[in-house]
């Protein structure tokens, strides 16, 4: 039972990480929309996917040291919610926030995972 548990605690952040990954991903395709000639619309693409770019980065280092992957996520998430928060400031601030979730939530359970795999490796 135990090795069961192992392999979930390898495994989910890692797949959460890739499907999280491809949901951001999702949102850069609006430039597509925009009427931009062909390097208007590859600088608005590669503008839209740094955060990507980052979290893909962030997820081949988290492969072997889940220590980044679970500090980085969860501080993803963080950041998330705050500027979440202040950007949609007209609005009530609960508002911005329940939005940012589906972001945020997602990216605090793979950071805690990622912690609990760094904590099972590390005894």
């Amino acid at each position: 039972m135990p090795k069961k548990i192992n392999k979930f605690i390898y495994w989910t952040p890692r797949i959460l990480s890739i499907i999280l990954i491809l949901f951001l991903t999702i949102f850069s395709f609006d430039v597509f929309e925009e009427g931009l000639n062909f390097w208007q619309t590859a600088l608005a693409l590669f503008m839209h996917n740094i955060p990507v770019l980052i979290l893909l980065i962030v997820l081949l280092i988290s492969w072997n040291y889940e220590i980044v992957g679970g500090i980085v996520f969860i501080l993803a998430g963080i950041s998330q919610m705050i500027l979440s928060v202040a950007r949609e400031a007209p609005d009530p601030w609960y508002i911005a926030l329940s939005w940012s979730l589906i972001l945020v939530v997602p990216a605090f359970i793979i950071g805690i995972l990622f912690l609990m795999g760094w904590f099972k490796k590390k005894k």
